[in-house]
């Protein structure tokens, strides 16, 4: 079976299979003849760290991504990485477009690399286009051998260079953690934009995928790494920022055109594809398979997910917990209040900036029912009736922490050798200030 893994930038659920405002009718398609995972999570809400667990099977601190690949991360071991452990099995292993998990694209171990080499932020639209023709041509070949595919976007990252004429702000519902403003209305109408332009590439791509008759013997793997980029979303553990979109397709499949409402996560991935190719599961994987779900055997595989924080721009270490039910959030002490430099720059960005966003205090404790609460924005972690809950939250973070090797908990942060990171203060992540870097 081939293996196509498609995945695009800081998109979160806000695409059409989950909001129906949203036009994206390729991904509804494949959601459509596929599975759609409504309750999925990533393992931490920061580009690198959340790709490196989905193709390592392990949590960023576990495979060593604590932050970002380009300001200095990278992975403890990249043979761990499912492109090279395919390869093993007799897989050819591509890669068009975005990655994130070496700073070298042609340090991972793919047998095959093409990454237009203009800068993606100058036109994303072209840049996604122009891998995504690489990605056909390779289609169009003769393949003796199946191939593991990544073809990776840069849309929906900011920045947004266009709104689309059939986007009009004054008609859009910006998500609920950001207020309804002319200004936070265009920024979202920026992103809807990048959704649609996303979609399109995609659709390019398994378009040709149908035309080369290989849609039947292809495992279609749709994903994100995380929320989008906005305030209270990207690198934030709320659902806003931890929750993805995730879409499983291929032949057979019992679970075809079905939504499933089970927990998952991204580690869940990797083992998925062992069971799926019927291939050894390594023994590094912390994640379990979801075939149980796809076969229609199981309502769930996990009864809770975890998901982390040590850097992005700036270091903000914080870890978490979700069950169906509730979610347990712990901080660990850089500050009490918001990173300027971990919130992408944006007009939603400027505006709580200029409402006084940085005068707000975070608690280093946050626990939340889920089934009254789904915002998360009633902390109970002190309130009488939910003592015990409370208590069995921390001791499901911990236990996770400690059989997983995560030492945050001691104060100590990883810190290698040429890492760039803006202190806690800085404003803006791409500043030229030397002042706002540690």
């Amino acid at each position: 079976m081939n293996i196509l893994y498609v995945h695009t930038h800081d998109t979160g659920r806000c695409i059409q299979p989950y909001d129906a405002a949203i036009p994206t009718p390729n991904l509804m398609k494949l959601a459509s003849g596929g599975t759609l995972f409504r309750n999925a999570y990533c393992c931490g809400p920061t580009c690198s760290p959340s790709r490196a667990a989905l193709l390592t099977g392990q949590p960023p601190h576990q495979n060593g991504m604590y932050g970002l690949a380009h300001r200095g991360f990278s992975l403890n071991d990249y043979s761990k990485h499912l492109a090279n452990y395919l390869k093993r099995f007799g897989y050819e292993t591509v890669l068009f477009g975005m990655q994130h998990e070496c700073k070298d694209p042609n340090g991972i171990g793919y047998d095959r690399v093409f990454i237009d080499p203009r800068r993606e932020a100058e036109d994303l639209t072209s840049w996604d286009l122009s891998n995504g023709d690489a990605a056909i041509a390779y289609l169009r070949e003769k393949h003796d051998r199946p191939f593991f595919m990544s073809y990776g976007l840069a849309h929906t990252h900011r920045p947004f260079l266009e709104v689309d004429y059939s986007v009009n702000p004054d008609y859009l519902h910006v998500p609920h953690c950001l207020p309804d403003t002319k200004e936070t209305r265009e920024d979202y109408a920026g992103f809807v934009t990048s959704a649609m332009r996303a979609d399109m590439c995609i659709g390019r791509v398994l378009e040709e995928l149908d035309r080369q008759g290989l849609t039947e013997d292809t495992l279609i793997l749709y994903t994100t790494d995380h929320g989008i980029a906005f305030p209270h979303m990207k690198c934030n553990l709320y659902d806003t920022g931890i929750g993805i979109s995730l879409i499983i397709k291929y032949n057979n499949n019992p679970s075809a055109g079905t939504v499933k409402d089970s927990l998952v996560s991204h580690v869940d991935i990797y083992p998925t594809l062992c069971d799926m190719l019927g291939i050894p599961k390594p023994e590094w994987l912390t994640g379990r398979s979801l075939l149980p779900l796809l076969r229609n055997e199981a309502d769930e595989v996990n009864d809770a997910v975890f998901s982390e924080v040590t850097y992005h721009a700036a270091a903000e270490p914080s870890r978490c917990v979700r069950t169906k039910r509730y979610k347990y959030i712990r901080r660990y002490g850089v500050t009490d209040g918001y990173v300027p430099a971990n919130i992408d720059e944006g007009g939603s960005k400027a505006v709580l900036m200029e409402e006084g966003l940085l005068a707000q205090k975070l608690p280093m404790e946050m626990l939340f029912d889920l089934s009254f609460d789904p915002a998360e924005r009633n902390n109970l972690i002190d309130h009488p009736d939910y003592t015990a809950v409370a208590q069995d939250m921390r001791s499901r973070l911990h236990k996770h922490m400690e059989e997983t090797g995560d030492f945050i908990e001691s104060g100590r942060l990883p810190r290698p050798e040429g890492m760039i990171l803006n202190t806690v203060t800085c404003l803006d992540p791409d500043s030229k200030d030397p002042a706002d870097y540690e």
